[in-house]
C-alpha cells in the first residue's frame, strides 16, 4: 500500500506532514511527500487565505487524477475552519491538532480537537534534505484582527529544549542546516521566559548551520542580537513581519509596534551582522488603506531596503475583527501588488549587488544549474557541477531569476 502525504502553506505545516511521513515509514508503509499514484492521500490543509483553502480543495482533484479509487484523508487548518467544504470526498477529516492520529488510518468522518494547553511531541520528522526543519512552538496569542490562525492553532506553547535537541542529535552528518520554525517563533519560551537565544545556544555545539523562520518585531532588542552574533553557526537572515509601513494601518491590523520601533529593531541588527538579509511580509488593500497609507508603505519599504518581500492582497477571513471592515476592490489590490513587485525586484537587485562573498549550501540540482542558499538568503545559481550537500565558499556575479548567479571561489 502506498501513501502520498502533500502539503500546503507554511513550513510548520511541512513539519507536521514529515512527522507523519516518518510513522508511516517505521510502521512499514511505502510513503512519499510527492504527488503521484498512490492507494491513499493524505492532505494536510492551509486556511491563511481564501486562495489557499481554493487551493485545498483542488489537491482532491489533482489527486483523483492518479488515482480516482484511492482513499483521501484531509487535515489541517483548512478543514479546522470548515471541515464541510472536504466531505464529500474525504474518507475522513481532521483538523489542526493530533493529526499523527491519521497513521492508524481507521478514521471516518469528522474529527476536529479541542486545542492543548502544552506542546506536545509524538513523534521526530522524517529529514532526507540537507536541510532540516524543526517545529519549536505552536499556536499565537497575538490575535491580529485579519488572521484566523490563533483561532485555528489554538494559544501559544513550547516545546521542551531536551526534546528539540535529542531530534537534532539523531539527523544525520548529511544535514547541514536547521532552521527553526513555529508558528509565533518569537513566542518561544524557556520557563515563562523568552528562550529563543537559549535554544540556539544549545543546537551551536552541533557544527551545523543555524537558521531563523519569520519573527516579530517585539523579539529584537540589543541583548538578543548581540547573543546571536556570538554563535559560531548562525545564518544571518531575519524574517521580520511588517505587514504595512503605515501606522494607522498598523494599528487597525492590531499589530504592537509603529513603523518607528520597527526601523530601530532593523536598525540593531545591522550594527551586529551589517551584511544580514532582512526579508518580510507585506498585507495590500487592507481595508480602509487609503492611497496615501499605500505610499507611506511604500516610503518604508525602500528606507528599509529589504532583501525580498512576500506580498499579499488582504484576503477576508471569516470570525476575524477585520472581516467585519469594508473591503477594498480587487483592482485596488491587484494594483498596489504590482506597484510593490516592481519596489521588490529592485531592492533585491540592490542587495544582490552589494553582496560579494558568500557560502552557498548546495541543495539541489535543477535546469543545468547547482542551487543553493547564502547564509543571508540569497539564491545562488551555480554553472558548475557541484556537491548537493557541500557548503562552497563563492562570489556573486549577477542578479538571476530569484536570485543571483555565483561562481565557486576556486574558479574566481
Amino acid at each position: 500500500m502506498k501513501i502520498s502525504i502533500l502539503t500546503l502553506g507554511c513550513k510548520v505545516n511541512k513539519y507536521e506532514s514529515d512527522v507523519l511521513l516518518n510513522m508511516f515509514l517505521k510502521k512499514g508503509y511505502e510513503a512519499t511527500d510527492q504527488l503521484e499514484k498512490a492507494d491513499i492521500y493524505i492532505i494536510n490543509t492551509c486556511a491563511v487565505t481564501n486562495e489557499a483553502e481554493r487551493k485545498s480543495r483542488q489537491m482532491i482533484a489533482r489527486c483523483k487524477k492518479f488515482n480516482e479509487k484511492a482513499k483521501i484523508y484531509v487535515c489541517g487548518c483548512a478543514s479546522e475552519h470548515n471541515p464541510n467544504q472536504f466531505i464529500e470526498d474525504a474518507v475522513a477529516i481532521k483538523g489542526a491538532i493530533n493529526k499523527q492520529e491519521l497513521v492508524d488510518l481507521n478514521l471516518e468522518g469528522i474529527k476536529i480537537d479541542s486545542q492543548p494547553e502544552k506542546y506536545i511531541s509524538h513523534c521526530y520528522a522524517s529529514q532526507p534534505r540537507t536541510r532540516a526543519y524543526i517545529k519549536v512552538q505552536d499556536g499565537c496569542n497575538n490575535f491580529c484582527s485579519y488572521c484566523l490562525i490563533p483561532y485555528l492553532r489554538g494559544r501559544s506553547r513550547s516545546r521542551e529544549i531536551d526534546d528539540i535537541v535529542a531530534e537534532v542529535k539523531q539527523l544525520g552528518d548529511e544535514v547541514k542546516e536547521i532552521v527553526l520554525t513555529g508558528i509565533n517563533l518569537s513566542d518561544y519560551k524557556i520557563d515563562e521566559k523568552n528562550g529563543l537565544l537559549k535554544l540556539l545556544q544549545s543546537l551551536d555545539e552541533f557544527g551545523k548551520r543555524l537558521r531563523l523562520s519569520s519573527l516579530e518585531e517585539c523579539i529584537i532588542d540589543e541583548e538578543f542580537v548581540k547573543g546571536l552574533s556570538k554563535l559560531k553557526n548562525f545564518c544571518p537572515h531575519f524574517h521580520l513581519s511588517l505587514q504595512s509601513g503605515s501606522d494607522s494601518v498598523l494599528k487597525r491590523m492590531n499589530r504592537h509596534y509603529t513603523t518607528k520601533d520597527f526601523y530601530y529593531s532593523c536598525q540593531i541588527i545591522r550594527k551586529y551582522f551589517p551584511n544580514a538579509g532582512i526579508t518580510t511580509d507585506v498585507i495590500v488593500g487592507f481595508p480602509g488603506e487609503s492611497e496615501e497609507e499605500f505610499n507611506q508603505t511604500k516610503k518604508f519599504v525602500e528606507l528599509m531596503k529589504f532583501s525580498g518581500m512576500h506580498i499579499f492582497a488582504y484576503s477576508k477571513r471569516d470570525q476575524t475583527v477585520a472581516s467585519k471592515f469594508v473591503d477594498l476592490d480587487g483592482e485596488t489590490k491587484r494594483k498596489r501588488s504590482f506597484d510593490l513587485q516592481v519596489i521588490d525586484k529592485k531592492l533585491r537587485d540592490e542587495f544582490i549587488k552589494a553582496n560579494k562573498r558568500v557560502n552557498v549550501l548546495i541543495e539541489e540540482k535543477k535546469n543545468k544549474h547547482c542551487v543553493g542558499f547564502s547564509e543571508n538568503y540569497i539564491k545562488c545559481y551555480f554553472d558548475e557541477d557541484l556537491e548537493v550537500g557541500k557548503i562552497y565558499s563563492a562570489f556573486i556575479n549577477m542578479p538571476f531569476q530569484d536570485g543571483a548567479l555565483a561562481k565557486t571561489e576556486k574558479d574566481v
